[in-house]
């Protein structure tokens, strides 16, 4: 799921800085940091974008995410593998992989993969923040996915355009 460095993107300085607020956001829940994940979520924002009822405000959305963000019984990691931007600089799409951690004892299937999709907006103070986010439900993971995942994460440094 992760790029490979052949398939690595080139990204503009614009969507660099979008790479990093996606990891700053994907580290507030390794953080267990709800006011930083609050900061992170466009106040209209829209999670489960794609689903019948989507979760809608940030207000609900951290309500929802409160397990997810304790870290309990699941732990959620991802990363960001592309970042784009197009017409607009106050937009931009990010994806990647997500792991998701079983943590209870004895659990049967302790890791899953899935991936996520998320649109950014860059507010009137200038910050980027989630304004759509979605994911694809997370399948049953071997140990060497787990680690080609946990390899996988980079800084957009290395990927910025000239």
């Amino acid at each position: 799921m992760a790029g490979t460095a052949t398939s690595l993107p080139r990204l503009s300085a614009q969507e660099c800085e979008v790479w990093m607020r996606e990891l700053s956001f994907a580290q507030s829940v390794a953080d267990h940091d709800t006011a930083a994940f609050e900061q992170h979520v466009d106040e209209r924002a829209a999670f489960a974008s794609s689903r019948t009822e989507p979760q809608r405000g940030r207000a609900h959305i951290v309500r929802q995410w409160a397990t997810l963000i304790a870290g309990t019984p699941v732990k959620l990691a991802w990363y960001p593998t592309r970042v784009t931007m197009g017409g607009r600089p106050d937009m931009a799409w990010s994806s990647g992989p997500a792991l998701y951690e079983d943590t209870t004892p004895g659990a049967k299937e302790r890791y899953h993969l899935g991936a996520f999709n998320s649109v950014w907006s860059r507010g009137e103070d200038g910050v980027w923040r989630v304004m759509f986010d979605d994911g694809i439900r997370p399948v049953p993971a071997t140990l060497a996915q787990v680690d080609a995942f946990r390899a996988g994460r980079r800084d957009c440094t290395s990927l910025t355009s000239p």
